[in-house]
């Protein structure tokens, strides 16, 4: 295992370690026991799945991209001091682009429904992906690394980052209310993507970001607060029983169609206009 490789996963380990504690501290809502091992085997898959494949890694695609002076960044002949967070923000971007897709196209729904279909959500919710739609993500960073010329360095940042992010987001945290207002400026916050995992189809295309609200801020799909208040904010798929999440029907739900119906016709309508949106 490369260093890279084990930074991130100990920081994985030690982010999760901290937030399953503070979920016992400050949790946003009861969860049942057990609820954890579903979403746990899932990213095992897909990490096991992706790491035998590395030319999908995007840490291997930036080294390529600089030894080859390959890439957007590097035919800039920027300094790094610059290039370094501008990769950062392209990234970010490339991620969120990257999310909205997976909403609105429905090949990759049927991949991202299993993410969607967790009744609950706890910082093992920010694990949660099918290993197909694992393998598409690692391919698409790993050529938007490529084509941007992205640094090692900025794509290790991005990684921990995004991995911190993800865990958050969905950990099952209620956050006092100011911390909550201010730090939806600066990250995404459990509170900001509840809403996004809602089993209103409209509020599921609001808060796609899993680290920064820019994106969701400056292209008109953020909301601040879900449709009648968290107390009648109901999460998950409706075409899934809350019960019905064992390991093996997770890995088939891309590949079936729910009461005879075309997987297609299950996916998220675009929501044309957009709820008033505030901090």
């Amino acid at each position: 295992m490369s260093d890279a490789a084990l930074l991130r996963l100990l920081a994985a380990l030690l982010s999760l370690a901290l937030l399953l504690l503070a979920e016992r501290r400050w949790p946003f809502q009861v969860l049942p026991a057990g609820r954890w091992w579903p979403n746990l085997g899932l990213a095992a898959l897909s990490a096991g799945l992706v790491a035998l494949l590395p030319l999908l890694s995007a840490l291997v695609a930036a080294e390529w991209a600089a030894d080859q002076h390959f890439g957007l960044l590097h035919w800039l002949r920027l300094p790094d001091w610059l290039a370094l967070p501008l990769a950062f923000l392209a990234l970010d971007a490339a991620v969120y682009a990257q999310h909205r897709a997976m909403h609105h196209w429905p090949l990759l729904w049927r991949l991202h429904q299993v993410h969607h279909a967790d009744p609950a959500l706890d910082v093992t919710s920010g694990l949660r992906f099918h290993p197909a739609e694992a393998l598409v993500s690692a391919a698409y960073k790993a050529a938007v690394t490529a084509l941007l010329g992205a640094s090692p360095a900025a794509v290790l940042a991005f990684t921990l980052a995004l991995n911190l992010g993800a865990l958050f987001s969905h950990a099952n945290l209620r956050l006092p209310a100011g911390a909550e207002r201010r730090l939806r400026w600066l990250l995404v916050t459990p509170g900001m993507h509840r809403i996004h995992h809602s089993q209103r189809m409209d509020e599921q295309q609001r808060n796609y970001g899993f680290f920064s609200p820019w994106w969701d801020r400056a292209f008109g799909s953020y909301q601040a607060e879900p449709e009648g208040g968290e107390a009648a904010l109901r999460i998950g798929l409706a075409s899934e029983p809350p019960g019905a999440s064992g390991l093996l029907r997770l890995l088939r739900l891309p590949f079936r169609a729910d009461d005879g119906a075309p997987a297609s016709d299950t996916m998220p309508a675009t929501c044309k206009t957009p709820p008033d949106s505030k901090p």
